[in-house]
């Protein structure tokens, strides 16, 4: 069975092909929820492209979701997250990656050269910098390396069970913060592969090239998501395995060591989920 996740708020999101499990731990005591996945996911699942375009918004709506149930049982609210919160946080998320990850990058190359190729290597590399700034800056504050706690738990119980060895403490312990799957490697990816697409764009215009870039997201975002499923089907080949080492050496930012009552955690969403598939 093919698992995933993500860290949240002082806790774990485990993913099934039907299920999504959120473990969150207060007091030292551990909260699981458990859901069933949007059926379109498996739906589409065999559909190429636009399978990784479903999914990736999917897991954008549930991952805002998933931080502000998070969030909540942190603090002891109960207020519920709306369908219009959902499009605001999706929408200033955008705007902000626009601005960080295109627009910055674009005047940034503009300043260097005009030679189209030059530029669009200039745009692309600023893009990637930027990126790795970004991450490495946020993981300096206190509670977003908590996240990188529980990212690293997820990858670690994700790990033990791809090896079909026991949920413990000490089988889960054995294994690596990092993972093949995972979504800064998808996001090294897209950001990569954009210097490659975005070289296409033959325009004098700078609207024009601006706005091509935007359109293409879900385009780039759609390969990406195909090129990390054959590296995970196809781990041993070279090719690949060159294309996703980037991504994991960027989880050496993203990732850090668990503590014990992390791992359990990561080991009582992922159970959660297991034992609903089996039903």
């Amino acid at each position: 069975m093919r698992v995933g996740g993500q860290a949240v708020i002082e806790g774990v999101l485990m993913r099934s092909p039907n299920y999504t499990s959120i473990a969150t731990t207060k007091n030292n005591k551990i909260k699981v929820k458990t859901i069933k996945n949007n059926p379109l996911i498996k739906k589409y699942e065999k559909v190429l492209f636009l399978r990784g375009i479903i999914y990736l918004i999917d897991m954008l709506i549930l991952g805002i979701r998933s931080l502000s149930y998070s969030a909540k049982e942190l603090s002891g609210e109960k207020e519920k997250i709306t369908g219009w919160d959902i499009f605001f946080s999706i929408f200033l998320a955008f705007i902000f990656s626009i601005g960080l990850f295109i627009i910055i990058p674009f005047y940034l190359a503009k300043a260097f050269s005009s030679n189209i190729f030059i530029f669009n290597l200039i745009d692309g590399l600023f893009r990637v910098i930027i990126f790795i700034l970004y991450i490495a800056i946020i993981g300096k504050l206190s509670d977003i390396k908590r996240v990188f706690q529980y990212h690293g738990a997820e990858h670690k119980t994700i790990a033990c069970y791809e090896d079909k060895k026991a949920l413990n403490l000490k089988n889960i312990r054995k294994f690596s913060t990092l993972h093949r799957r995972c979504g800064t490697s998808f996001l090294l990816i897209v950001l990569i592969l954009s210097i490659i697409i975005f070289s296409l764009i033959i325009s004098d215009s700078t609207l024009v090239k601006i706005l091509a870039r935007i359109i293409l997201i879900p385009v780039i975002a759609s390969i990406s998501y195909e090129i990390i499923r054959l590296e995970d089907k196809y781990n041993k080949f070279f090719l690949l395995n060159i294309l996703i080492y980037p991504g994991l050496m960027l989880q050496k930012i993203t990732t850090k060591e668990p503590d014990a009552n992390q791992i359990k955690v990561a080991v009582k969403a992922l159970s959660s989920i297991i034992k609903r598939e089996k039903e």
